[in-house]
């Protein structure tokens, strides 16, 4: 059986390894966009000349638009020339931004430049995820494990390149250091000690501030051209481009490419099912309609809702750890050297590099809901023990590595659970993406508000109580999908209508791959 099923895999991606490459890739991208502003936010802040209190602004308008460029990508997953063409665009406009970011001298202008990072980054988060899922369905875990597994090498490259460039000493102004202020100082300040003056500190400077962390953003967005240069590639060999191309082949759904595959590899019985998810895929929140609420039962609301706080908890960790465990390790009672600190930040997201590479065999062997198990006790234990050995400085990147390792896994491992338990008929996947972005933005917001007022060790305290809530999210979750499994069995089929239009749809489904194959024909035909 086991044999069977790594063949059927194995064939979906030979199948779809191109399209499945891209959205790997564009990841990659998201994963840039994550990490960078950590290490180079002071030297932005020397660039921008602003205040502490005003250079947190670039991280809010970042996660903010991030959340509305997740809510919004939905609509650009209705076609697959769609879906290319708004993620070539966005990692094109990611390029473009890491460019002009060196250019940004104003505060409110680094600002913008970051909403629009965030607002790309978000769209290209939802189409992924979106048109994995819609390819390979129930066998969807493994692949969303190698995409999360390239957010992650993505993050830990970022910060690797902006290290050698990031300022020790001073802001060099124009050709002098005249009135320069002492990063090391700052980065003191932004780390927590003698916090009752950090809204008072500000950068005495005339004229043009030079920072060498120009050339990381250069770099990075250099290193980023080959992913919209790879899908523009893309678009042109499956003929999507208006221009010569066949009307026809423009205007089918993604699934489409799911369909053909399934029919190629003798899987053709399952392609009512699979026009049944593009039918529920294609409208954004069409199944949370109050015209087809009746429908469903509740606890089809209650799977979409609960899984939504399962990952708006777990990314809030992931993006509050990333933020600000820096901030904690510099400060009393840790009080590392600044540089060893800032290594923290690389453990981090390279245990969770390594965690969802290894996931990647392991969602072979085990069904998403028992990796959860594991991963979700995991992030609780981790964080006890950080609470409990709190002084101890070793056991600090001990534990960092474990909770990277322990919660790499939750965001796909929810996702694919989510959407078998609903069996792809629901829009979970924007839910997902959309509440685990809006987790990143506030709980980081709320986090530092918290680390301000009590302390460096809130921050532990603020971690551990949102995995704990992590945790009773998901266990409502699996007793919700329990209930929900019993209706489904109780009731396989709603009605005969159903039944009639399942037919209908295989019927349409095998005109349209007919079509297909002889469209292909002709195209080798005629000159």
């Amino acid at each position: 059986m086991k044999q069977l099923i790594n063949e059927r895999i194995s064939a979906l991606f030979r199948s779809n390894w191109q399209h499945t490459l891209t959205y790997w890739s564009v990841f990659f991208s998201f994963g840039l966009c994550v990490a960078f502003l950590g290490p180079t936010i002071l030297d932005l802040r020397c660039q921008t000349q602003s205040t502490l209190q005003g250079i947190t602004l670039v991280f809010f308008s970042q996660q903010f638009f991030l959340f509305i460029g997740s809510t919004i990508g939905g609509f650009f997953s209705k076609t697959l020339v769609s879906s290319l063409f708004a993620l070539a665009v966005s990692s094109l406009t990611i390029s473009v931004v890491f460019a002009v970011i060196p250019l940004c001298h104003k505060l409110l202008l680094l600002a913008f430049a970051l909403a629009v990072s965030g607002l790309a980054m978000g769209i290209i988060d939802t189409i992924s995820n979106l048109q994995l899922v819609k390819i390979y369905q129930k066998d969807s875990t493994v692949f969303l494990q190698a995409l999360h597994f390239f957010v992650g090498l993505g993050a830990l490259v970022s910060p690797l390149i902006a290290d050698p460039f990031l300022s020790e000493t001073s802001c060099v102004i124009g050709n002098s250091s005249t009135n320069a202020t002492s990063l090391r100082h700052l980065r003191n300040k932004l780390a927590g000690r003698h916090v009752h003056n950090v809204s008072s500190v500000h950068l005495h400077t005339d004229g043009e501030v030079v920072t060498n962390v120009s050339y990381a953003f250069w770099i990075m967005a250099i290193i980023n051209l080959p992913v919209p240069i790879g899908i523009l590639i893309l678009m042109y060999r499956e003929r999507l481009f208006t221009c010569g191309s066949d009307p026809s082949r423009r205007l089918l759904d993604g699934d489409v490419l799911a369909l053909k595959t399934w029919g190629t590899t003798g899987l053709s019985e399952d392609t009512g099912h699979q026009k049944k998810t593009s039918r529920s895929h294609a409208d954004l929140f069409g199944c949370c309609l109050l015209g087809n609420a009746h429908s469903f039962p509740l606890s089809f609301f209650g799977i979409h809702i609960l899984g939504g706080l399962v990952l708006f908890f777990s990314d809030g960790i992931v993006g509050s750890y990333t933020g600000f465990v820096y901030t904690y390790a510099v400060a009393p009672p840790m009080n590392l050297p600044h540089k060893t600190a800032g290594y923290l930040t690389c453990v981090f997201w390279a245990a969770i590099t390594v965690g969802r590479l290894s996931a990647i065999p392991l969602s072979y062997r085990f069904k998403p809901v028992r990796l959860l198990v594991v991963s979700q006790v995991g992030v609780i234990v981790t964080l006890l023990l950080l609470l409990i050995f709190s002084n101890s400085r070793v056991f600090l990147f001990i534990g960092t590595c474990c909770l990277g390792l322990f919660i790499s896994s939750i965001f796909p491992c929810t996702l694919a659970f989510t959407e078998d338990v609903l069996e792809y008929k629901g829009c979970a996947t924007t839910v997902m993406v959309t509440s685990a972005g809006m987790g990143e933005m506030l709980l980081q917001v709320l986090v530092g508000s918290v680390m301000h007022n009590q302390g460096s060790f809130s921050f532990l305290l603020c971690g551990m109580i949102f995995g704990c809530l992590g945790f009773a999210f998901f266990v409502l979750l699996f007793l919700v999908q329990q209930s929900h499994k019993n209706f489904t069995e109780a009731f396989p089929s709603n009605s005969s209508t159903e039944r009639l239009e399942e037919n209908g749809i295989k019927t349409c489904s095998a005109a349209v791959l007919n079509s297909w194959d002889t469209s292909e024909q002709k195209a080798s035909i005629d000159p």
